[in-house]
């Protein structure tokens, strides 16, 4: 472990960029692995079910942990939890690859998703801890938020040219050198870290998040074929209703809670949760319809399908490095209306999609789309750590992601009842996508709205009013 002395002398670049290695480790896996689901369903014999499975089982295990992982960083030590969530990641993505059936790659797709919950909250925590200052902190996330940006982008244009060339297995065999140089780095230049005081374990807490989560996907992701009034149905969305109910009670009541619901007075942090909530959703639902739309619809190859979502990729790199120095240097009202307006714009061609949709006004949806998200990942980052006290900062940045994690596992579940519905009544999938599309453009006008929320003054003394709480000033 460096010394005091020698911490100092690590330039705080260095240690955000090992950082932002885990973000484009995990932000390429989300969206690497879309593309190649249809490859996956022809060669595994999957079910629709199941390749809804494939994603959600990560992103499940993702957000049941990440608020755990924040506060075991916290108390054991930010560098120890990086580091050994990279490794189970790395190991996690050799076993994907080497699956030899759909069961056994979605047990393995959650071993990485333990990992996972292990990087990025950590990540941003050191983040916070190495960058004091405020100004600092505000470009040092905006970096953050711009490599957030790069690495969805890049995923699905990567996934469709190594499934292509080389088959599905490829997509997880390209985290293996980029986790090793991480790992290796990270014993070198990351000092350690860890809160003043860290909280008690809350086991019953987080259970009862995992099963809530899980009871929640699975009533989704099996409604199409038990039916959204079958008992079975019923019975799991009443038990995952009662079991978040039990769970804010618990937590009201302990004195060092899994998650602090206090931190939820902050309107800029709530307004944070809640967009990683509708942003993601909607991006994990755009993925997943759009490339089965793309191959199945359309015909195209995995390649194609990659190629297609270039402009995407392409709106994204430019718009989150722009959008992080936009946070930097003027807040993230800014950003969040141009990301509204763009998820609005988006959906609102997609509204009308149809097999025979031309192409350029696809591409061009599709453009939209990654200017919304590339617009508001920085905002979220930013607005999630602002006015939270430092000693929780790993708790605090594992909120927010969870609010991305449960996002995208439920825009996944709801996508994919979409798709299994249209192939039982055989609908046309285009057209049967509609309502979905409707959905998401709310979801944008939503975005907007809370752009102009967390700028009022009512948002900032709430800011206030929660760094008195925690008895520290505002970060």
């Amino acid at each position: 472990m460096p010394s005091a002395s020698a911490s100092r002398e690590i330039h705080p670049s260095i240690i955000l960029s090992i950082c932002c290695m885990s973000l484009l480790l995990t932000g390429m896996d989300v969206t690497i692995v879309n593309v190649a689901l249809p490859v996956m369903q022809r060669e595994l014999h999957a079910t629709v079910a199941q390749l809804q499975w494939i994603i959600d089982a990560y992103t499940l295990v993702v957000a049941s942990l990440l608020m755990l992982c924040g506060s075991m960083s916290d108390r054991f030590g930010r560098r120890r939890v990086f580091q050994i969530g990279m490794t189970t990641f790395a190991v996690g993505s050799l076993l994907c690859s080497l699956a030899p059936n759909i069961h056994t790659l979605i047990a393995f797709r959650a071993v990485q998703g333990i990992g996972a919950s292990m990087m990025n909250p950590v990540a941003l925590s050191i983040i916070a801890n190495v960058f004091t200052q405020p100004k600092d902190r505000a470009r040092a996330v905006g970096v953050w938020g711009a490599v957030a940006g790069v690495s969805l982008a890049a995923g699905p244009l990567l996934g469709g040219f190594l499934t292509q060339s080389f088959g599905w297995r490829a997509i997880f065999w390209v985290n293996l050198p980029i986790a090793l140089a991480a790992i290796l780095l990270t014993i070198k230049y990351v000092p350690e870290s860890r809160a003043p005081r860290a909280r008690r374990p809350d086991p019953l807490g987080q259970v009862l998040v995992l099963a809530f989560l899980t009871l929640l996907t699975y009533g989704v992701i099996d409604s199409p074929r038990a039916g959204w009034s079958a008992p079975s149905t019923l019975a799991m969305l009443a038990a995952a209703a009662a079991l978040f109910v039990f769970f804010l009670v618990h937590e009201s009541r302990r004195r060092e809670p899994l998650l602090d619901l206090r931190f939820f007075r902050s309107v800029p942090f709530s307004t944070a949760t809640f967009l990683a909530l509708i942003a993601f959703a909607s991006f994990a639902g755009f993925l997943f319809l759009n490339v089965i739309y793309l191959q199945e619809a359309r015909g195209y190859s995995a390649l194609h399908t990659g190629l297609c979502t270039l402009p995407l990729a392409v709106a994204m790199m430019i718009t989150a490095p722009l959008s992080g120095k936009l946070v930097a240097a003027r807040g993230p009202l800014y950003s969040m209306l141009i990301s509204g307006t763009a998820f609005v714009a988006s959906t609102a061609i997609l509204t009308q999609l149809s097999d025979a949709l031309p192409l350029p006004l696809l591409l061009l949806a599709y453009a939209l789309f990654g200017t919304g998200l590339g617009m508001v990942n920085p905002a979220i980052s930013n607005t999630a750590v602002a006015g939270m006290p430092l000693s929780q900062a790993g708790v605090a940045a594992a909120i927010a992601s969870t609010g991305r994690q449960v996002g995208a596992a439920l825009g996944v579940a709801i996508a994919g009842t979409t798709i299994a519905i249209a192939h039982q009544q055989h609908k046309d999938f285009a057209s049967s996508t509609h309502s979905i599309w409707w959905a998401m453009l709310t979801g944008g006008v939503l975005v907007f709205l809370a752009g102009i929320v967390a700028r009022t003054q009512w948002s900032q003394k709430s800011t206030d009013y929660v760094a008195h709480l925690f008895d520290m000033p505002a970060q």
